[in-house]
């Protein structure tokens, strides 16, 4: 009788467990986080996966997002190189987060805006850091080859990047459009830069005591391998170093730089914000530096709420833009 009892209880529990388990995967699907957006929703009009050069038997894009609002004829147009340490990251970066609200603003302030894709410096890939701001070039170099096509201003060409994206951006603000040719099919591409902001961004692989932040006895050379690790370029380390360092291309007459950098960066510490704006100020070049004091690398809260706010990092970053424009 006892058995019998038991049998009829499993029947009835067995049903109810399943039942639960479905329910708590339904649950856990729901509460899944959603996939991040790749592309940025402007409600405008938008270019998406252009392929701009192939490489190593991969093609190589980026997005274009067309203004909203301000739109004249060809446009200007913000270039975008994401950070992730020359190693990893991608240009879906640009719709997400701050960087989604600093591109929606200024789509609607009358720029086109075009985040860029770019070989990635992995171990053992034979890309190098110099090979990732090639690529960059060559996206504007691009953009500036089609400018027609695609209705943008090859003489109105703005960059932003965060990190080591903000060292790209550096370079390719400062660097000359016949410096680190890359695919022969866009050389002798004219263009002209305008403005570039970098986000915690450093700006001489040289000067290595800039990057130990807390003056460490025992501070080792962490980038050698992404700056040495391609038969490309300059064999000497010295003049590698020196390459793909932004501060070497600054000179009176280039292009307005804003450098914004946390005073608590242990990634890029705030020194190369400091050093870059030493050197521009000798030699009356135009840069501009913005501290945001309590702030570690990506603005993140260290001890005390950043100054300024994030909110703030923003405006200063789409005025400095529409400033110049």
């Amino acid at each position: 009788m006892t058995q019998k009892l038991i049998i009829a209880a499993l029947f009835v529990f067995l049903p109810t467990c399943s039942v639960t388990a479905q329910e708590a995967r339904n649950e856990t699907k729901r509460t899944r986080r959603p996939e991040p957006a790749k592309y940025l929703e402007t409600g405008g009009e938008r270019k998406l996966d252009v392929v701009y050069k192939s490489v190593d038997g991969r093609d190589l894009k980026l997005d274009l997002y067309y203004p909203t609002g301000n739109r004249f004829g060809p446009c200007p147009v913000i270039v975008f190189t994401h950070g992730g340490g020359w190693a990893a990251g991608n240009r879906y970066k640009a719709a997400s987060g701050s960087f989604a609200e600093v591109f929606q603003r200024l789509i609607k302030e009358g720029f086109a805006v075009a985040p860029v894709s770019y070989r990635l410096a992995k171990k053992d890939s034979q890309v190098a850091m110099r090979d990732c701001v090639i690529d960059c070039k060559d996206a504007i170099r691009y953009l500036a080859k089609n400018s027609e096509a695609l209705g943008i201003d090859p003489m109105r060409i703005f960059v932003m990047g965060d990190s080591a994206g903000g060292h790209i951006a550096q370079m390719l603000l400062l660097a000359s459009p016949e410096q680190l040719p890359g695919d022969p099919a866009l050389a002798n591409v004219s263009y002209h830069m305008i403005a570039g902001v970098s986000w915690y961004g450093p700006c001489d692989f040289e000067k290595m005591a800039l990057f130990n932040h807390d003056d460490s006895a025992d501070f080792r050379d962490r980038f050698e391998p992404r700056i040495m690790g391609s038969e490309s370029g300059p064999k000497e380390k010295l003049a590698r170093y020196r390459e793909v360092s932004p501060i070497n291309y600054l000179k009176p007459t280039s292009a307005p730089l804003l450098m914004i950098q946390g005073d608590k960066d242990t990634t890029i510490p705030v020194k190369h914000a400091y050093y870059m704006k030493q050197k521009a100020d000798a030699m009356k070049a135009p840069v501009e530096i913005t501290i945001v004091k309590n702030a570690g690398h990506n603005w993140r809260r260290v001890d005390a709420d950043i100054e300024p706010s994030r909110d703030q990092i923003i405006e200063r970053t789409v005025q400095f833009f529409v400033n110049h424009r």
